[in-house]
């Protein structure tokens, strides 16, 4: 029988790794966001790459300054939904729901912002790809392959950053305590944007909920905590595997993290000088205009008055552009509540804006032929892609030679292993791969490319 997810059930207060929590001045939620704001994996954010190279001279966006912005977003798509939802009567009149609703989707919403790229590994996307090379190149290597399970395999050559960042929220490293940053349910749920196993995703041409997955093979106890406790509904149609709908939280996060991408990604190019000014304003500004409390007028007023200060215009018609999808994007949920509460919506929120599809669409376009394959950009793919892929070969290599049998490099490799990274020597094949993974996907860019030079000789 199907789970029955209701408004009234979906949410948590208690701790992930947690049976009992003090009660103080901050609610769990709000918790939950300072957590992850004083950890080291977010601080290490500031130096992992957005889109591109990180500059001496200007500045553009990082992994750290989009997962704030992408929270400043969410906050408020969290805020207008709550509010909403807090109005429908049988959660008005709930004390417990009312208060959760009015004053703290909020905050689980953007504290799932602030976590949502914590999985990512250095240099952008192609740092996913890269960690999983060494893996792929063995995939014609029996002997090899037959050391990991077919759902074990499948987690090794498509290394997914969106079921790392469940791990590192949630994993007991060594000489750390049970349960990872020990978040809210609510808080996690929200993040679960691909709720199934790499082996029952569907790929790019999948459902949306499918496309990629949302937990690793030596999480997946985890997994099924968090969709237990927020009683999310079972996808699996009674076949022999997991996979479950969205969790109604996560279309929020998504399309935070959709709308900054979108609109910011033209700020960084603009300041870098690979598109015109004007051409931002043909993208952005007839997103603004659709927008009804926007008056044309006043908006060209403003821009008239910023004339001299390119940059200035454009962060103006980002903060339009953002506030407008924002106001859109929560009407879509709105509209679509009871489908996405039932699990029935196959769709991104921002997608289903029909005044600004057409705009998106230019967006994109531009991105993809001028921001994307701008040359700064495929150089750092590439240097990225060869970076990781090579850590990746020198430390698994390292870790797999049975011990009695490792030569002195592959000792000393491992001996660069911080103590939390450990691993049993006991421990299956696959064990060990996740603690290497866990390892080379948390390090910055800088980290990454000193490393790498130190393991090549090419840097001492």
């Amino acid at each position: 029988m199907a789970n029955k997810m209701t408004w009234m059930n979906c949410f948590s207060s208690n701790r992930f790794g947690m049976k009992n929590t003090e009660k103080g001045v901050r609610t769990e939620y709000e918790r939950d966001w300072d957590r992850i704001i004083f950890s080291s994996p977010f601080r290490r954010l500031q130096n992992k790459t957005q889109v591109f190279p990180l500059p001496e001279e200007v500045f553009v966006h990082n992994r750290l300054t989009h997962s704030l912005e992408v929270a400043s977003v969410g906050r408020s798509l969290g805020k207008i939904i709550g509010k909403h939802i807090s109005e429908i009567k049988e959660i008005n009149s709930d004390e417990t729901a009312r208060k959760f609703y009015r004053n703290n989707l909020k905050n689980v919403i953007s504290a799932a912002c602030l976590a949502h790229d914590l999985g990512n590994p250095a240099f952008g996307h192609s740092g996913e790809e890269a960690i999983s090379k060494y893996f792929k190149k063995k995939s014609n290597d029996d002997e090899f392959r037959n050391r990991f399970s077919e759902e074990e395999w499948k987690d090794l050559i498509c290394f997914e950053g969106n079921a790392n960042a469940l791990r590192i929220l949630t994993m007991q490293q060594n000489g750390k305590a049970k349960g990872g940053f020990r978040l809210t349910y609510s808080t996690l749920g929200s993040i679960l944007k691909y709720p199934c196993s790499s082996s029952s995703s569907e790929g790019k041409n999948g459902r949306k909920h499918l496309k990629k997955y949302g937990y690793f093979q030596i999480d997946q106890d985890v997994f099924l905590e968090v969709a237990k406790e927020l009683n999310m509904i079972n996808d699996d149609g009674e076949r022999d595997f997991i996979r479950y709908k969205r969790h109604p939280f996560v279309y929020l996060v998504e399309a935070a993290d959709d709308i900054c991408y979108n609109i910011i990604d033209l700020e960084d190019a603009h300041r870098l000088g690979i598109v015109s000014y004007q051409e931002v304003e043909d993208l952005l500004l007839p997103i603004v205009l659709t927008n009804p409390k926007e008056e044309c007028s006043w908006v060209s007023d403003q821009l008239k008055e910023l004339q001299h200060d390119r940059n200035e215009a454009v962060s103006y018609l980002r903060a339009k552009a953002i506030n407008t999808l924002t106001l859109k994007c929560a009407e879509v949920f709105i509209e679509n509540s009871s489908k996405i509460l039932a699990g029935e919506y196959d769709n991104t929120l921002i997608e289903d804006i029909e005044e600004v599809k057409q705009s998106l669409e230019k967006i994109n376009e531009v991105s993809v032929e001028k921001i994307y394959n701008y040359k700064g950009v495929v150089k750092l793919e590439l240097a990225g892609f060869r970076i990781m892929a090579g850590l990746v070969e020198d430390f698994v290599t390292a870790a797999l030679a049975p011990k009695k049998e490792r030569e002195k490099e592959h000792k000393k490799v491992l001996e660069l292993l911080p103590f939390q990274f450990y691993f049993d020597e006991e421990a299956s094949d696959y064990s060990k791969v996740m603690h290497i993974i866990d390892f080379i996907s948390g390090m910055t860019d800088l980290f990454a490319l000193k490393l790498y030079r130190n393991l090549r000789g090419i840097e001492i």
